[in-house]
């Protein structure tokens, strides 16, 4: 949150008239009255960010004053100036609930520093409330080579400035990759703030961006700092930003752009240091040509593009990564590290995925919870059901021109062989029928060229191709 209004209630009128004065000075929008039954009446009609009190005023004290603010303000931050600057007067007011205190004669610099020292509280406090129900899953699993390509690409992309956007099938660890260049910036010690994009209405979801005015809306009882305030001097994710409302796409642009933005309900421009960075699992030059994104947005967006592969075009990261699930869910329910037995690896092998990473990480949860003993089988892998087989199943025989001719039944030529060697197969079946055209055998077979290489790599290592 930024503190933009200061209230000062201060009897006398030269100190009032220089306390206005010197915050005026640095920046902030300061008002004053008299005393403390002013304030208390000016607060129910008017929001500010801070109230800066004498401490000895006739009626109402500025102790008493901080008292009744933390009934009917709890949120409010008070600072009390006081010439009699002892250890007692301090931790009274402190016990009544100011934040702060100055003694007099205090300078602009001094109010400064308690101003900027409050206003770095408040943050971390905001802060705190959002990040508290972060997963604290550490670090990202991967031992294939796409992976490992992607991580070297993102520790690249980390050390620059620019916007990221990062694609991906729902469930594959968009938001991992995103935290991942956050830890490998410049800008690790600020925030790193996330908004689903697509869980909120365009209203909600405005507000939680930018945040809002007291009495802006129904509701709206108090200001309240959004998303791009928080991650101020961080990073803030927006997942899947294909779901923004046109207006709230508009909205977006000028903050990338221009790094400003205001509150709702609010007409105080305010100005941020925020790397931003998107995810989503559509296509969105697809989105654009349907008018439903804007190219604008898109190209700005596009700087420094990110592509996350589907667990199932990465196998060989589905084993590191169950163990790391079952570690980690067996450490949060007082057991054992467990083992997956081989019988259990074969089906998770087997498995093609379709909720990739997330999909995997809860069949393994579940399965922590219901082994008996130390050992993860095939009995605790209770996958979700098969998703119904198209009309073009993974493994039909095609011709020359690419074209499937018809289901596998159990009487098939393919029936009782080892995945693997279907999957070997097919895949030089096919580059056999494209003329050795990889780019064009993975269009075919669903698979990145990346991954066609690299399987046709592997395997002449191992010498099973010449």
């Amino acid at each position: 949150m930024t503190i933009q209004r200061v209230l000062i209630v201060d009897d006398d009128t030269l100190s009032r008239e220089f306390l206005t004065e010197a915050i005026s000075s640095l920046g902030f929008s300061a008002e004053a009255v008299q005393n403390g039954e002013d304030a208390c009446r000016r607060l129910q009609t008017d929001s500010y960010d801070l109230v800066v009190s004498d401490l000895r005023m006739p009626g109402m004290s500025g102790v008493e004053l901080c008292s009744r603010l933390s009934e009917q303000h709890p949120e409010m931050p008070v600072v009390l100036v006081t010439a009699h600057g002892t250890i007692g007067t301090a931790v009274e007011a402190m016990r009544n609930g100011a934040r702060d205190f100055l003694v007099k004669p205090c300078t602009p610099d001094s109010i400064q520093l308690v101003i900027q020292r409050i206003q770095r509280t408040i943050r971390l406090q905001a802060e705190n409330e959002y990040l508290k129900q972060a997963n604290e899953q550490p670090t990202i699993i991967g031992e294939s080579a796409e992976m490992k390509e992607l991580l070297a690409s993102a520790g690249r992309v980390a050390g620059s400035k620019g916007t990221v956007l990062i694609a991906g099938e729902p469930g594959t660890g968009k938001e991992r990759v995103a935290q991942f260049i956050h830890e490998q910036s410049p800008r690790r010690n600020g925030a790193f703030i996330r908004v689903n994009c697509a869980a909120l209405s365009e209203p909600t979801l405005e507000a939680e961006l930018f945040g809002h005015e007291q009495d802006s809306f129904t509701g709206a009882h108090k200001r309240r700092a959004g998303r791009f305030e928080l991650a101020d001097g961080g990073t803030l994710l927006l997942d899947e930003i294909s779901e923004l409302s046109p207006s709230l796409q508009t909205k977006l642009l000028r903050v990338l752009e221009e790094q400003e933005f205001e509150r709702v309900g609010g007409n105080t421009t305010l100005k941020v240091d925020v790397r931003v960075i998107a995810t989503t699992n559509r296509h969105l030059p697809d989105e654009v040509s349907k008018g439903t994104f804007r190219e604008d947005l898109y190209y700005r967006l596009h700087v420094l593009p990110l592509q996350v592969a589907p667990l199932r075009d990465r196998p060989e990261d589905i084993l590191p990564l169950a163990r790391h699930f079952a570690a980690f869910y067996a450490a949060q329910n007082g057991r054992k590290n467990p083992t997956i037995a081989a019988e259990a690896e074969e089906r998770l092998h087997l498995w093609n995925w379709p909720g990739n990473v997330r999909e995997l990480e809860n069949a393994i949860q579940r399965a922590v919870v219901l082994m008996n003993g130390d050992t993860i089988g095939t009995e605790e892998l209770l996958f979700d059901p098969k998703p119904p087989v198209t009309h073009r199943p993974r493994f039909t025989p095609v011709t020359e021109k690419g074209d499937y001719m018809g289901a596998i039944s159990g009487s098939s030529i393919l029936a009782n062989k080892k995945l693997a060697d279907l999957e070997r197969e097919a895949i030089l079946c096919t580059l056999e029928a494209t003329r050795g055209n990889k780019t064009e055998a993975s269009r075919r077979l669903g698979v990145t060229a990346r991954t066609l290489s690299n399987k046709m790599r592997l395997w002449r290592e191992l010498g099973l191709v010449a």
